[in-house]
Parts: structure tokens; C-alpha cells; sequence
């Protein structure tokens, strides 16, 4: 066997590409893209990726150059996903919440070549492209139409997306890769800790994700997904490929609204949907006025950051089933599932919402994962408790961040670990817990005191929409928790718990080290424009309310 290996036949390079062709074969009458009262087959959608990437080949646009897409989800949005990679060229979507600034640094880094632009964002892409230095060569913009927004004229632009797609080649032989390992998709972190980094992803780790998620939502063939999951968060989560795969019908949704989703789940028959823990919160709090029952069974993905037990509990009970899962821009996609097990089918809700809340064990694709002392480098103990950092390999991990060595080793070591810095820990039954990201760990005294824990807690109080939990200085114990706290909707003033009345109730439910210190009351908290809360903001507020000089945890 010594003289067998690669050979002709079996040595191409993987790619979710391919998936486009054998759907449109396949499925090719069926609704593959809806928006509003526009509906796409595959076959259409099939024609329509093909004309995109024979007409940004036509521009110009040759292997590895970044193309940037500046959208909400809508249907180009989600035709991109094909045909830009299918040009040789590499994708980048960019989060359309961003200020200018963030997007002109974006662009300058990112060396973009042509930003194709929803006709809402113009006015903030233009701000971004004036603040670019003026030795930087500006990317061409194309703005993409929406014949369902008002007042919304493009005939200041000699070329638009659906005006470039008309000018392309509907058989066109696009681009395969040279290599797997060839880069497809830039995508830039959210930058909740630190600047933004761009993340470079190959096909071949692209691939895996994407099986890899289907495997383990265990999708059925032809779903209908309804996308309140921004395609501009790490792609999706891989879904626009994984929608494809299965021949199901992506139903498109430019403003994420909870009367807007539960009418969308009702009148095309959603089976379903992702979304951050803040999209549950947002569906659990929504008023029996607004909320309309669902028509059958709507599976939900929920990542982005850890879902408290409570949020959980509120959204099962409505009917949806909530899949809780873990990953990162780094990964492309979730890495980590809470698998579920039939017995604990026979627990309380509140048991059931308390173990899915937890991330769980590595996806099926996933090599290895483990958290490990950061002192020793050894895995820690499976009890629950012993915290350490997740740790993880596999096909689907990064090639690196562009233009940035030293984070890239940074975050993959020589030993052949990437280090997530999000530190958990390990229960005895083998499924893993995050407890915090290593820079939110709140060090009181000596104890280790997780955020994400007490914030858990929090999230059971009636009144309680959002919570926050981050360190303040101490002038006795170095530092402790301090909270900051939004109330649910309609709930009128002197109505709602005071901050002393919410730190009793905490003492009621938590050892008294992990009790905040402070509480403070915020109409909204602050967050990114994916929807995750700005620690770092609160960090800044509770450093600048002065050291906490209650000494007594009794």
C-alpha cells in the first residue's frame, strides 16, 4: 500500500461551491430565495450567481482580491456567498451597522477592490470612503437596489448590482480553486475585546463547517430558514451554504423585529431559524399582542455568546426547540453543541434549561477540544469547577489573520492548539461550560468570580431583561461584581425593583462573594452591532464610578 495516495481522481480541492449546481439539478423549481413578494427558484438563483461572477471577472476582479459586501439580508446578499468566491476572488462581508471610521479601517486593511452597497448604507459608505488616506486607491461602489424600501433613487450610478447581474454570462465556467486551502472569505472579529482582526478562511475548512453544522442540527432536506441571523456574522454561521446543500427556501428579512418574525414564521411555515441569545430574549419578551402562535415545530440555533438557563426556559415554552451551541469568527461556524441526550427529556424545565445552557462537546468534525491550566498547559480536572481556557483543533479552524503574524501565533501554537480565550470549565459528565472570556473574570479576594454566572442568575429575576455583570474596583478586595441592569418593556417607573432591592434578591440567590456590590439601572445596555453586549464600555463605567469600599460579604 506504501505506492497509493492522491491520484487524478481524488486529488481536488473541496469547496461549498459546488453545492449551487447540484441544487439547481436537483431542486431546481423549488423556492430557493424569498423576499417580500420576490421569489427565486434555484435554477434562477443558480443563473443569477453565475452572471455575478462572470460579470466581476468582466471588471477586473481576478483570484484573491477582496470583494466587500455592505448589506442587511436580502437576497443579494445572500447571492454573494456564491458568486463572488466563484470569481476567484475573496469575499468580506461587512457588518452595515458599523460607524464610518471602523468601515474606512476596514477597507483600507482589508485592500478591497469593489463594495457592493445596499442603497440605505450609501451615505455611511461614502463617509467611510472620504476618511480613507489619500494615498489609499478607494474600492469601486455598486449599489444594490430594493425595489421594497421608499425613496431610494440610483440614477446617480452607472452601474447596479441587478444592472452588473444582466450583463454576466449565465453559463458561466467559474472559478474553482486552485487549492482547498485557498482563501475564500475574510471576515473581521467584532471586536468586543480588542481591535478587529481579520479572520482568512479556505475552502476546504469552509466545507467542513458547513457538513459539519448540518450534521449535527441534524437539518432535514429542504427546510424553510428564516434568516434573523445577520449573513454578516461569520457568514451566517455557514448556513447560506448549508440552506443550499439541503434544497431548502431562504425566506430574507432586512430588519430583525420580533412582529416581523413571528409573522414570517407564520406565513411561510418556518422551520428554522439562529440566532444570539439577544434574538431569544427579544422573541421570549415579546407581547401576547404581538406574537402570533407558530404553524408547527421551529428549530432554533442559538451562539454568539453563553444563553442564561432563564432566557432558554422562556423561549422553549413558547414552542420553539433551541439547539445551544459554540463558536467563533475563528471557526467559521459552531464547533462546540450542547448534544442532546433522550433522558433528559424526564427533567424539570428548569433542570433541562440549566444542562442546554451549558456549550457541550466537540461537533463531529471537530478533532479535539479541551480546556487547560494556563500556568501548567495540562487539561483540568472534570469536576465543574476548575477553570482553564478552551482549546481547540480541526479542519475548520482559521488560516490566520491577515496582516498579523504575531496574533496569528498568538492564537495558534506550535503545540497545535487554537486558543479561544474564552475560559470553562469541564463537568464530569465531559461537556464543557464557559464560564467567562479571560478578561471578564472578576478576581475578588482571591476568588474567581464568572460573569457569565451571576449574570445567569440575574436573568431570573421577573423584572430582569438584560444583565451584565463586570468588575469594579475594590479598594479591600481588589475588585468586585458590579451590575448593570435593563428592565423588561412596560414595566412604568417606581413600578420596577430599585438597585438596593435587586442586590437582596441576589443574596437570596447566590454565594454572598459573588453578589455585586453594584447595581446599576440602564434603560438599554450598550452593545456591537451584532447584537453582543460592550463589556469593555461597562468596564470603563465602572471603573469611572470609583473603587466599591463595602468590605463586609456576610
Amino acid at each position: 500500500m506504501d505506492k497509493l495516495g492522491s491520484n487524478p481522481a481524488n486529488k481536488c480541492a473541496i469547496t461549498p461551491l459546488g453545492f449551487l449546481e447540484r441544487t439547481a439539478t436537483v431542486y431546481g423549481d423549488c423556492p430557493s430565495v424569498v423576499y417580500h413578494s420576490t421569489v427565486y427558484t434555484w435554477a434562477e438563483t443558480h443563473r443569477r450567481c453565475l452572471r455575478l461572477a462572470s460579470a466581476l471577472c468582466s471588471l477586473g476582479i481576478s483570484r484573491r482580491d477582496v470583494v466587500s459586501v455592505f448589506a442587511p439580508n436580502i437576497p443579494a446578499m445572500y447571492e454573494m456567498h456564491f458568486g463572488v468566491p466563484m470569481s476567484g476572488a475573496v469575499l468580506n462581508t461587512i457588518n452595515f451597522r458599523l460607524d464610518a471610521r471602523t468601515i474606512s479601517v476596514l477597507l483600507q486593511h482589508s485592500e478591497s477592490k469593489l463594495v457592493f452597497c445596499d442603497i440605505l448604507s450609501l451615505p455611511l459608505l461614502h463617509d467611510a470612503i472620504r476618511l480613507l488616506p489619500p494615498s489609499h486607491n478607494p474600492p469601486r461602489i455598486i449599489p444594490i437596489e430594493d425595489q421594497y424600501e421608499q425613496n431610494t433613487p440610483t440614477h446617480s450610478y452607472s452601474l447596479t448590482y441587478e444592472k452588473l447581474l444582466k450583463s454576466g454570462d449565465p453559463n458561466f465556467k467559474w472559478i474553482q480553486p486552485e487549492s482547498e486551502w485557498d482563501p475564500m472569505i475574510l471576515n473581521y472579529t467584532s471586536g468586543t475585546t480588542s481591535a478587529p482582526k481579520g479572520v482568512v478562511h479556505c475552502h476546504r475548512g469552509i466545507f467542513i463547517i458547513t457538513l459539519d453544522s448540518l450534521i449535527e442540527w441534524t437539518m432535514p432536506k429542504q427546510p424553510v430558514y428564516l434568516w434573523t441571523l445577520p449573513m454578516f456574522h461569520a457568514n451566517g454561521w455557514s448556513f447560506p451554504w448549508g440552506v443550499a446543500v439541503m434544497g431548502g427556501t431562504n425566506i430574507c428579512l432586512r430588519r430583525v423585529e420580533a412582529a416581523a418574525v413571528f409573522e414570517a414564521i407564520n406565513n411561510h411555515k418556518v422551520t428554522h431559524l439562529c440566532g444570539a441569545p439577544v434574538v431569544l430574549n427579544m422573541l421570549s419578551n415579546t407581547p401576547e399582542s404581538v406574537r402570533k402562535p407558530l404553524p408547527g415545530p421551529v428549530q432554533v440555533l442559538t451562539a454568539g455568546a453563553p444563553p442564561p438557563a432563564a432566557v432558554l426556559l422562556k423561549t422553549e415554552a413558547l414552542g420553539f426547540t433551541v439547539t445551544h451551541g459554540y463558536g467563533l469568527t475563528e471557526t467559521a461556524g459552531l464547533t462546540i453543541s450542547c448534544a442532546w441526550k433522550g433522558q433528559w427529556n424526564r427533567l424539570p424545565a428548569s433542570e433541562r434549561a440549566r444542562l442546554k445552557a451549558r456549550q457541550g462537546v466537540r461537533t463531529p468534525s471537530m478533532a479535539i477540544i479541551d480546556v487547560i491550566d494556563g500556568t501548567t498547559g495540562k487539561s483540568v480536572k472534570n469536576d465543574g469547577q476548575t477553570m482553564g481556557e478552551i482549546v481547540l483543533r480541526g479542519g475548520c479552524i482559521m488560516l490566520g489573520y491577515l496582516k498579523d503574524e504575531k496574533a496569528t501565533k498568538e492564537a495558534i501554537r506550535e503545540e497545535g492548539w487554537f486558543y479561544t480565550g474564552d475560559v470553562g470549565v469541564i463537568h464530569p459528565d465531559g461537556y464543557v461550560e464557559i464560564k467567562d472570556r479571560s478578561k471578564d473574570v472578576i478576581i475578588s479576594g482571591g476568588e474567581n468570580i464568572s460573569s457569565v454566572e451571576v449574570e445567569s442568575i440575574l436573568y431570573g429575576h421577573p423584572m430582569v431583561n438584560e444583565a451584565a455583570v463586570v468588575a469594579q474596583p475594590d479598594e479591600f478586595w481588589g475588585e468586585t461584581p458590579c451590575a448593570f441592569v435593563s428592565l423588561r418593556e412596560g414595566i412604568a417607573p417606581g413600578v420596577g425593583p430599585t438597585e438596593k432591592e435587586i442586590v437582596a434578591w441576589c443574596r437570596e440567590k447566590m454565594p454572598h462573594y459573588m453578589v455585586p456590590k453594584t447595581v446599576v439601572l440602564l434603560a438599554e445596555l450598550p452593545k456591537t452591532s451584532t447584537g453582543k453586549i460592550q463589556k469593555y464600555v461597562l468596564r470603563n463605567q465602572a471603573k469611572e464610578l470609583g473603587p466599591a469600599k463595602q468590605r463586609s460579604r456576610i
